[in-house]
């Protein structure tokens, strides 16, 4: 099986002595809220999903992550992953309780570093942007001014109320494809309910490799994102209808979206190498927001890295649409279509759209039964 990325895969949920030791610790510790973002955080780091961090980010592995996307010791790295002070005076050396919104207790943190940041500076270099419309550039005008570094150790899982029978750690999903007899596996990220698009590349992938893991994000997303309990419905609708179920998993993704475009593809693409994914799907403005980045920039973004130490390989797909003159699903390689007015272009913001609008988006966008949980949801938020 693929190897975690730095080669061994994290483990920072304290069981047992230890779990009872730093609980403890945590008594005693000053306590600091943790925000939606970095609650994911944590948990990502707790079960592995971001090895090789076991904790957020020092001021050197930031610096590096940002002006050449790498970690200080040369691993390959997009983004950062990092802890923002909300005012609580520490001292280097200390330990620090977090807990949630709720006062929660989560986890915690031995400090080694606090450290001022350049917010423009992080920004540029990992959104490309300064923009202050773009979501990332708000997350970081919204936080304070010092981050706080230093390993993690998880103490108490954060809770849900949805999908939890689908909320498989990194050694689950390892487990659950090699008892499936999977040698190779391709990842797809979403945010969006799937699309016939979407269903297309899907299934596409999944003739080159063994088995399909859909794997949606249910972080923070924007306000205008479809809400992540019912895309859960749709996807679970879609799979048991329109997918062989020896072949495919659904497991969710507890991570916040950054919609740091092609960054964030190759981010998503190293966090599914840590589930045991071999391959992933990267689309059309993968993981982008707006016109902030270009159609294919999240595909290029990976031939500035070697295939070794990516690891995962990228199955780059180009923009599918509804082929009229096919009656199907196309892309420009395999279309019959070849006038404009034949090709019917499908985005989840466009789905988004029509439901906004009381349209009841079309058998070429979505699959009918995925339209009926869309409209239902819309028409249950117009009565709340």
């Amino acid at each position: 099986m693929i190897a975690a990325h730095g080669g061994r895969l994290v483990n920072r949920i304290a069981e047992g002595d230890l779990r009872t030791e730093l609980l403890a610790k945590a008594e005693k510790a000053p306590r600091l809220t943790l925000n939606s973002r970095e609650v994911s955080d944590l948990e990502m780091l707790g079960i592995g999903a971001l090895s090789p961090l076991d904790g957020f980010m020092g001021s050197y592995d930031l610096g590096s992550v940002v002006k050449s996307c790498r970690l200080a010791n040369g691993t390959a790295w997009p983004l950062p992953v990092t802890l923002s002070n909300k005012g609580v005076a520490l001292e280097e050396g200390s330990d620090l309780a977090l807990v949630d919104a709720a006062d929660n207790l989560l986890g915690i943190l031995h400090l080694q570093e606090k450290y001022s940041f350049d917010k423009d500076s992080e920004a540029q270099g990992c959104l490309g942007t300064t923009d202050e419309a773009h979501p990332g550039v708000q997350y970081l005008k919204s936080i304070g001014d010092e981050y706080l570094a230093g390993p993690v150790w998880v103490l108490n899982m954060p809770t849900y109320d949805f999908a939890n029978e689908h909320r498989l750690t990194p050694r689950e999903t390892r487990v659950l494809f090699k008892a499936r007899g999977w040698e190779t596996i391709v990842a797809f990220q979403t945010r969006n309910p799937i699309h016939r698009a979407h269903e297309y590349l899907t299934k596409c992938a999944l003739e080159l490799v063994d088995g399909l893991m859909i794997h949606p994000l249910v972080g923070e997303t924007k306000s205008d994102d479809t809400p992540a309990k019912v895309r859960m419905d749709c996807y679970e609708t879609l799979l048991a209808r329109y997918y062989p179920a020896d072949r495919t998993v659904l497991a969710v993704y507890p991570q916040a979206m950054r919609y740091a475009g092609p960054r964030e593809a190759m981010f998503h693409a190293l966090i599914r190498k840590n589930y045991g994914c071999t391959h992933i799907i990267i689309g059309r403005d993968h993981a982008g927001v707006g016109s902030y980045y270009g159609t294919y920039d999240a595909q290029e973004i990976f031939e500035n890295f070697s295939t070794e130490e990516i690891g995962i390989v990228p199955m780059k797909f180009e923009h599918a649409f509804w082929d009229k003159v096919a009656g199907a699903m196309a892309s420009n390689k395999t279309a019959a279509a070849t006038k404009p007015e034949d090709k019917i272009f499908l985005s989840g913001t466009k789905v988004r759209e029509m439901l906004t609008n009381g349209e009841r988006p079309p058998v070429e966008f979505t699959r009918p039964e995925v339209a009926d949980i869309l409209i239902d949801a819309m028409a249950s938020k117009a009565t709340v």
